[in-house]
């Protein structure tokens, strides 16, 4: 483990002052000031786009700042390279967790700092022993031998933790490190960080979630449009409080409906079944139907079939056995394109990977998925580019995708920025049936109101939605049914107005009733 680095008793464990960073056509952070003591856990706060990343970014190593300074310990830094921050204590846990299934948890662990002894071969038996002390120091529960596919989520992001104290770290950057998590394996993780802390660990928290905010944090940091705007003890301000601080206005809800559910069916599916080449059932006889004016919301913990439903409901991956429909047309064998065109609206769980290309501009990622129809399309094989211009700015305006221009690339706006533009993009193509997965996910207050409000409009005009959530909130808030998935099969079925989010998470776990007592 790396110790090179020793903190001073008296000095703040991180400074950054006057910090600067532009990118074309874009100031990401201007003159922010943040100090953070040791010992303590920090929240830093902020809609998309504030800055924090690009902050994070710079204290970790991965990019340099164009202004201002950096003091770790009350010595003055520079990084180069994450290597650097390393060096000096410093340990990043990202929200996208970077660990190889086909590992063990120690090998994860051990992964790029092996212990060696002769002949340059790893010693495992003093890798065992070291992550084994960590754990057991850190109450950090895991058993470090098993495949890190097997895990639940929130014991993924403990092998996280676990690997940068690994590195030697004594200052940990979480960023969103709840998003994926149900209410207990936060509490989990809310005892662990408390336990870090207990034992002089200092750690910055990166989140969205303002009620976790405040129940972790000592002191917070709030960021707005690149600027540090206040720094405020967590004992000292609300949850609106803090929302008006981060955007200028009071904290959203979800809120409730409005109008009764519709009688048509939009969207039914009837049996879904797949099964792998060794005979694992994935999804097995999965059944659900959604109707106009509805938003049916499907819980589950990530691992338990909600990746691979999604992928039968789009067509992407075929289906051993059921079938589909689309108002009334079975789809079950139509391609991801006819389904598209004929009414199937999709905001993906990873942006990234199925939602944007993020080396081509904002107006190209407009059309994803519609080029071949109206108004992106003339006669199926012409682009029209004033037409698709035109669209462009419309959801730039309509969805306040905060951007220079629509020229510029995907890549270039913060993750808050890219979702609008994908729940946009999705929107004004008019849908009959909407698979929303987690569109809310890492997006700040501001933007999550303004997608909550656009689902509920879209609702109330007619659209169904599945709606796939890892906030609890948000699915008991939006929806007017609530199905829950576990291990590949539909295991109840919940009054969004009478469950609450801790029995939801029971459900989800595999610890609630079965669905003929949650119906009865």
């Amino acid at each position: 483990m790396n110790s090179k680095h020793v903190v001073s008793d008296e000095a703040p464990a991180v400074e950054l002052a006057g910090i600067t960073k532009r990118f074309p056509g874009v100031i990401a952070n201007q003159n922010v000031n943040v100090r953070v003591e040791r010992g303590e856990i920090h929240a830093l706060v902020g809609e998309n786009g504030a800055g924090k990343s690009t902050l994070m970014k710079i204290l970790y190593g991965m990019q340099p700042a164009d202004e201002g300074t950096m003091e770790v310990g009350g010595k003055r830094v520079n990084f180069s390279s994450p290597r650097d921050a390393i060096d000096h204590g410093i340990g990043m846990v990202h929200q996208h967790f970077m660990l190889a299934d086909n590992f063990t948890v120690l090998e994860n662990i051990i992964l790029g700092s092996e212990p060696l002894k002769g002949g340059g071969r790893i010693d495992f038996n003093q890798a065992h022993d070291k992550v084994q002390a960590l754990c057991d120091s850190y109450g950090l529960e895991i058993n470090i031998d098993d495949l890190v596919e097997d895990l639940e989520v929130g014991e993924r992001q403990r092998v996280e933790i676990i690997k940068v104290l690994f590195r030697g770290a004594e200052i940990l950057i979480l960023d969103e490190p709840t998003a994926v998590l149900v209410p207990h394996e936060v509490d989990e993780l809310f005892r662990n960080l408390r336990e870090l802390r207990t034992q002089g660990k200092t750690i910055i928290f990166i989140d969205h979630k303002l009620d976790e905010v405040l129940e972790i944090s000592d002191n917070i940091t709030v960021l707005r449009r690149g600027e540090t705007v206040a720094t405020v003890g967590a004992s000292e301000v609300t949850a609106p409080e803090l929302a008006e601080l981060m955007v200028g206005a009071e904290l959203p809800s979800p809120g409730e409906r409005e109008g009764a559910i519709g009688d048509a069916v939009t969207f039914k599916a009837e049996n879904l079944t797949i099964t792998e080449a060794d005979g694992r059932k994935v999804l097995n006889g999965v059944s659900f139907q959604i109707h106009d004016k509805e938003i049916v919301g499907l819980a589950g913990v990530e691992g338990n079939g909600q990746s691979e439903l999604i992928d039968a409901l789009l067509g992407i991956r075929p289906l051993s056995a059921g079938r589909l429909f689309l108002n009334g047309e079975d789809l079950t064998n139509s391609a991801v394109s006819d389904r598209r065109a004929k009414g199937l609206g999709y905001v993906p769980e990873d942006r990234h990977r199925r939602g944007l290309l993020l080396n081509f501009p904002l107006w190209e990622n407009a059309m994803l998925g519609y080029q071949r129809l109206k108004p992106f399309s003339k006669r199926g094989f012409w682009l029209d580019s004033e037409a698709t211009r035109e669209r462009t700015e419309e959801i730039i305006s309509r969805f306040d995708v905060r951007t220079p221009n629509m020229d510029v690339a995907a890549r270039v706006l913060s993750g808050g920025n890219q979702q609008k533009l994908i729940v946009g993009r999705e929107m004004l193509s008019e849908p009959e049936a909407l698979i929303a997965a987690h569109p809310t996910r890492g997006v700040d207050v501001g933007a999550q109101a303004a997608i909550w409000e656009s689902l509920r409009a879209a609702r109330d005009e007619g659209l169904g939605v599945l709606l796939i959530s890892a906030d609890l909130d948000e699915l008991i808030g939006l929806s007017d049914r609530l199905l829950v998935i576990f291990r590949g099969e539909i295991v109840a079925e919940l009054n969004p107005e009478t469950i609450t989010p801790r029995e939801l998470g029971g459900y989800m776990t595999g610890a609630g009733a079965t669905t003929e007592a949650a119906n009865g």
